[in-house]
């Protein structure tokens, strides 16, 4: 299982107001361990007034760039982004683990083909990774992206998309749309079911597009998902991930919720077998044990705490992340499952 390794702050570049660009420096012998594929996170551990804090955030370099960069928007409460925004500087160390994450975009340099992308808001970090290493490592192929914000000042990475533009001309076709405000040759509103007619039947009517990545709030998601398949677009070529998701339903049966199982947990090959509520989370229960099993968002937005069952089952009450088959073979968010047999043993080393 990966562990947090401490990296240094190279730059931080201003994005807005309220965003930045963190770029870290990786040591030699950490060179390969921070290798990443476009479209990756990274998960940060630090300490802001004598608590822990775990984050994940999106790589936006391109894998060939020799950068390992992430952005961090502040968000109203967030204690990290908040802190990262105003506190972190050049020099500044951060326990760091290496890149994760399913939302992935395999470049191959001799395909020819069309990747269109919808982001909205800070939804551009993952989305940008993956059309700057398109465009640099695919030289015959093209990219779309329908990036959705308020307006051009809270705009992340605005210049950078301009200047890719100017690079790459054709092969990079830039739709922006600003929610309060109009700009010339920009759409007003925001990303909704005529944006995705507007693509797919007006804009790009016959163009073959391979596959689409989805990035942003998860009603936005929802939207331009249901518009694809609607049109035609199976549900294997879309990609997405969250970076907001909706209170977790809660499927776990009142009758389960007062039984006790026991759970056997083995992270690092050490096992820690003892006995837990069917009511708990297979995290919280391993976490209040004091084991030191992998997690960050504990949403279900992330996949940092995944693990596998190996004996028994459990019922996840929220799943974002992961494909009927990985769950068919037993694995299952840590943070979002219940137990729903009398003994089971969930494996953190096995995924």
């Amino acid at each position: 299982m990966s562990r947090y390794h401490t990296l240094k702050i190279s730059a931080i570049d201003r994005l807005t107001d309220a965003a930045i660009k963190i770029t870290f420096e990786v040591p030699g012998n950490l060179k390969e361990t921070f290798l990443f594929k476009a479209g990756q996170y990274l998960s940060l551990k630090t300490n802001i007034d004598g608590n822990e804090i775990r984050r994940d955030y999106s790589i936006c370099s391109s894998v060939n760039s020799g950068d390992l960069s992430i952005a961090v928007k502040a968000v109203k409460d967030g204690t990290f982004s908040n802190y990262a925004n105003q506190k972190l500087s050049v020099g500044s160390a951060i326990e760091v683990m290496p890149p994760q994450g399913r939302f992935i975009f395999e470049h191959h340099p001799d395909k020819t083909r069309t990747i269109a992308a919808f982001a909205a808001g800070s939804g551009i970090t993952p989305i940008l990774s993956i059309g700057k290493t398109l465009l640099e490592e695919e030289p015959f192929s093209n990219f779309i992206l329908v990036y959705g914000n308020k307006s051009a000042k809270d705009t992340m990475f605005l210049n950078e998309l301009i200047k890719l533009k100017d690079t790459y001309g054709n092969r990079f076709h830039l739709h922006q749309i600003y929610s309060q405000e109009r700009e010339p040759d920009c759409l007003f509103g925001r990303i909704e079911k005529s944006t995705v007619n507007l693509i797919v039947k007006n804009k790009y009517q016959g163009v073959n597009i391979e596959g689409f990545y989805l990035c942003g709030p998860e009603a936005m998601i929802n939207t331009v998902k249901d518009v694809l398949v609607e049109n035609g677009v199976r549900n294997q070529q879309i990609k997405f991930e969250l970076f907001t998701a909706s209170t977790p339903i809660d499927n776990v049966t009142q009758a389960a919720s007062s039984e006790e199982t026991t759970i056997k947990v083995i992270v690092d090959e050490e096992e820690t077998e003892f006995v837990m509520q069917k009511s708990q989370t297979i995290l919280e229960a391993a976490l209040k044990k004091d084991i030191d099993a992998p997690y960050s968002c504990q949403g279900g937005i992330c996949s940092s705490c995944v693990g596998r069952i190996t004996e028994g089952s459990a019922t996840m009450k929220q799943n974002n992340i992961l494909t009927d088959s990985e769950v068919a073979e037993g694995l299952v968010l840590t943070c979002q499952a219940c137990p729903t047999s009398d003994y089971i043993v969930v494996d953190y080393d096995d995924v």
